[in-house]
């Protein structure tokens, strides 16, 4: 019978496919077979169902693997046709080089045998000056013609070389995962008709060589305060065959960590004792995942209880979550072929509002970096990946998004800002010793932290600058401005305050066009004959 590609369900490191096969069934058992399917499809993994008016009962389903000359690809048969092509002008070419070396050999056998004095006893007469100069004209226009030959069928290997080697990286994208390309399975499938009727047959199997990874894209819309959050799936399909126009759906699950959780063993310290080096590591496989697949192509990981279902409509896609996994219903028609590019579908747009902050580090980089704030009001779980920046609609800078669940606040890193100059500023470094005897050394940083607003609105800005950490009791650390009156505490905030890591954190209010300088004075001090490391 002949099938069609109708849906797919893509998941980080795997696919389940869905084909839809029509057929007219007579009484009694039939068996209906779907070839030329991808030599890579897990044979446990095949679910079979179907409807029609004939009164059909699946019998039995058998997975067949049929072993062939050509590969069962058009598009792989086409290349592997063009890379034969190639290696046979390039035997051509290789074969006219070496006829251009013999005859070049053959031009030196002929100036040897002209200039070489004549042995024996047998006289022959001495070449004239017009044969000299009729053997060298016959050299110079025998060896130019020769070395031209030879440079301009070596660049034509040379060009042939590059077009074998990118037909050869096209052949082993496109051939995926299919064991060398040679064979393709047989999904045989047997039903018993009580009478004759319409048969429409539903198989799904599930194929390594797809995934799928998440990107975004977030622009920042400075007059509204309001970021634009557009999620994406970046699909790849090398499973062998093409999905023209199909129904696309993206799993967030991930069936390749098995169904439990892995069991902890026992930690035990011992006495350690040399071990012989093993030749083969033992390892563990993980067991092929079951799939509960519908007739309409959807599929899951199968959960331990059942849920309810939420369904959200979206411009672009519907999302559903389960009790393990979340599945992003692709709204319109997909077509991936199978050459492992790259294909980007437009999960949902989230208009987001935001709270900007800039963060700074001077002592590492003096530029402030936008960070917006919001809130994940969407049903749409945001999983790890890329995020291109855009402020308005200019891009500034890549960064990346960590794993949101609906509800979760997070940050969102957009990039250097120029509108917000910032400068730090070494304005002394002092050594002197103390004690009576000179027997102890201080050194005092001063350092000054200029910001200036150069925006229209007022912005808010954090300032982080590390505040010297002693391990060693002999030397001292002292923290002279900002004093310890001025920095606040969890119960008395205030605009200087400390982080878990004891760094000192100004939140600054600047107004459009305002200047701050922000002061920070410390010494350390220690023993004169003691080494210090980190003094800058």
């Amino acid at each position: 019978v002949d099938s069609r590609i109708s849906a797919a369900t893509v998941y980080p490191d795997r696919a389940v496919v869905t084909r839809v096969a029509e057929s007219v069934l007579p009484a009694g058992t039939t068996e209906l077979l779907l070839e030329r399917l991808p030599a890579s499809l897990v044979d446990a993994s095949v679910q079979v169902s179907g409807r029609g008016t004939a009164a059909a009962t699946i019998l039995d389903v058998a997975v067949r693997q049929v072993f062939i000359e050509a590969s069962p690809s058009m598009r792989v048969r086409a290349l592997e046709d063009e890379l034969a092509g190639l290696r046979r002008q390039d035997a051509v070419l290789a074969d006219s080089l070496q006829r251009v070396d013999q005859q070049v050999a053959l031009v030196d056998r002929i100036e040897v045998a002209m200039t070489t004095p004549p042995s024996g006893e047998a006289p022959r007469a001495l070449p004239s000056f017009d044969d000299w100069q009729r053997l060298l004209t016959f050299q110079a226009e025998q060896r130019t013609r020769l070395a031209s030959e030879r440079q301009a069928l070596r660049q034509q290997r040379e060009e042939l070389a590059h077009k074998t080697a990118a037909v050869e990286q096209q052949l082993d994208a496109l051939r995926g995962q299919q064991p060398g390309g040679r064979s393709y399975k047989t999904v045989a499938v047997r039903v018993a008709a009580a009478t004759a009727g319409d048969l429409t047959l539903t198989v799904a199997y599930t194929v390594p060589g797809a995934s799928w990874t998440p990107s975004y894209d977030a622009r920042l819309r400075t007059e509204t305060r309001r970021i634009d959050l557009t999620y994406h799936g970046l699909v790849r399909n090398a499973t062998g065959e093409d999905w023209p126009a199909i129904a696309l759906t993206l799993s967030t699950a991930r069936p390749g960590l098995g169904g439990s959780a892995p069991e902890v063993p026992a930690w035990i310290v011992d006495q350690a004792r040399p071990v012989p080096l093993a030749s083969n590591a033992g390892y563990v496989e993980l067991s092929p995942f079951e799939i509960a697949s519908d007739v309409r192509g959807r599929a899951q990981a199968a959960p331990a209880s059942a849920k309810a279902v939420r369904e959200a409509a979206v411009a672009t896609a519907t999302v559903e979550s389960a009790a393990t996994s979340a599945t992003f219903r692709i709204a319109e028609p997909v077509t991936l072929p199978s050459d492992n590019s790259p294909q980007k579908v437009a999960i949902t747009t989230i208009a987001l509002p935001a709270t900007l902050a800039y963060e700074i580090a001077p002592k590492l980089r003096e530029a402030a970096f936008l960070t917006a704030k919001a809130v994940q009001s969407s049903e749409f779980p945001f999983l790890a990946g890329p995020l291109n920046a855009f402020l308005d609609d200019t891009f500034v800078a890549t960064s990346r998004l960590k794993t949101v669940m609906p509800g979760e606040s997070f940050e969102l890193a957009l990039g250097a800002d120029e509108g917000i100059a910032v400068r730090r500023r070494l304005v002394n470094r002092l050594t002197e010793n103390t004690g009576l005897t000179n027997s102890g050394r201080r050194v005092t940083y001063d350092v000054v932290i200029t910001l200036t607003n150069n925006k229209r609105s007022a912005e808010r800005v954090v300032v982080r600058e590390a505040v010297p950490v002693s391990r060693q009791e002999k030397i001292v650390v002292k923290l002279l401005t900002p004093t310890e009156r001025e920095i606040g505490t969890a119960a008395a905030p205030k605009e200087i305050m400390r982080d878990d890591f004891g760094r000192l954190v100004w939140t600054v209010e600047l107004k459009p066009g305002e200047k701050r300088e922000l002061p920070f004075k410390v010494s350390i001090e220690h023993p004169a004959d003691l080494a210090v490391s980190g003094l800058d």
